[in-house]
């Protein structure tokens, strides 16, 4: 059933050639990436943006593309900072800090690194390459794979994270990161015992991709300080933030709706209806992800797990499997694994390639309780692998699903 938003959104958005026809049946359907696209920007355009470009209030500017094909944007000037910046503010266990004036270092894809940089090159003045975002944010990753960083180029980084927290009265500093990449460091750092040159965080957010509880666990137990996990994407900014009860909503000019991808799976799709950009409102967009709810109900204060990708989800003949789903058959049977990646081969096998935080293979009981495990939940034969490394993609992500090529 198609939803008519509220009469501020259909405000908001019933000069924006996009929607006219909508506004008009009194009927919106789900919006979809393509439809986004569609005749960019003249589909998107209102006397209202055209002076807005032209003042410099809102600028083009191109999605990552981490998680599906780049995709064009109008927005104001540092509206992702912006909202970002806010949460930090208004978070209970991380706003103190940041009134107190905290720098923030970032630890992510290399792609939010380059971007950093390629924003700054078109600054008056700057310096090639230069990775702060501003005055409180310092990106740290110059590398596609961190399995690759070596010796000196964690001592570098951990050098920089030296000077940022060198720069608070304290000592203290803010860790954004992709949880797995800090993991990576953290595995180095013991490796090289390095632990005297790395200041600890006082508080950690981890975002960016979605984070296993194996390497949640990890993070815990070796940092004494608040981690948070957050959701959020380039087009609509950010809208939950985890604490040990589930997911709060963050939902500032917006509302959110779940929809089942299929009868019966548990596993909803995320629709979200957003007036955050004024340039680029988005009502009813399909933004890609799946949750789980406390219950199995569509009710949104419910959510309990950010489940992994719409397009990334596995057919089965139970229903369909999510990236949480196979993680939490993987952490139920060790903690020491890291990371993992489902290979199906053929029409009826799979294959489990992982790698474990202390480098050694699980025991052969753990791999058989595995493999049984992960053929009940995908009715595949599957077969469990020890493996040193784990290719990360070009995004700078992990794909937990690879399927054989045609």
């Amino acid at each position: 059933m198609n939803r008519l938003p509220s009469a501020d959104v259909l405000d908001r958005v019933r000069d924006i050639p996009l929607y006219r026809a909508s506004v008009e049946r009194g009927d919106f359907p789900i919006l979809e990436k393509p439809e986004i696209a569609r005749d960019f920007p003249a589909n998107w355009m209102t006397p209202e943006l055209e002076r807005a470009l032209e003042a410099g209030d809102a600028e083009f500017v191109l999605s990552t593309g981490t998680n599906h094909a780049r995709m064009q944007l109008i927005r104001p000037p540092y509206f992702l900072l912006r909202s970002y910046y806010r949460l930090w503010s208004e978070h209970p266990d991380l706003g103190a800090l940041w009134h107190e004036g905290a720098r923030r270092v970032s630890l992510t894809t290399v792609l939010a690194t380059e971007h950093v940089a390629r924003v700054n090159a078109r600054k008056p003045g700057a310096t090639p390459g230069e990775r702060w975002l501003d005055d409180r944010t310092l990106y740290l990753n110059r590398l596609l794979d961190p399995a690759d960083w070596d010796r000196a180029e964690v001592e570098r980084m951990l050098a920089e994270i030296r000077a940022v927290s060198a720069g608070h009265p304290e000592g203290s500093y803010l860790l954004d990161c992709s949880g797995y990449h800090l993991a990576h460091l953290v595995q180095k750092v013991d490796a090289w015992d390095l632990w005297d040159r790395f200041p600890r965080p006082a508080g950690i957010i981890h975002a960016y991709e979605y984070t296993p509880l194996n390497v949640r666990a990890y993070l815990r137990a070796r940092f004494d300080c608040p981690i948070v996990d957050l959701f959020g994407s380039t087009e609509l900014g950010y809208l939950f933030y985890g604490d040990e009860h589930g997911y709060r909503p963050y939902l500032h000019d917006m509302s959110v709706e779940l929809i089942p991808v299929e009868p019966g799976s548990g596993i909803h799709s995320l629709i979200v209806t957003s007036v955050r950009n004024p340039y680029m409102p988005l009502v009813r967009y399909r933004s890609g992800d799946c949750v789980r709810t406390r219950d199995g109900s569509t009710d949104p204060e419910r959510i309990v797990s950010f489940c992994g990708r719409e397009k990334e989800l596995l057919p089965t003949p139970g229903g369909p499997v999510a990236q949480a789903d196979l993680d939490a058959r993987v952490d139920a049977v060790s903690p020491r694994v890291f990371l993992h990646q489902l290979h199906l081969t053929g029409e009826d096998g799979c294959l489990l390639r992982c790698t474990t935080f202390d480098g050694k293979p699980l025991s052969t009981a753990q791999e058989s309780e595995l493999a049984v495990s992960i053929g009940q939940l995908t009715g595949r034969a599957c077969r469990v692998e020890h493996v040193p490394h784990v290719p990360i993609g070009r995004s700078g992500k992990y794909a937990w699903l690879t399927t054989p090529q045609p």
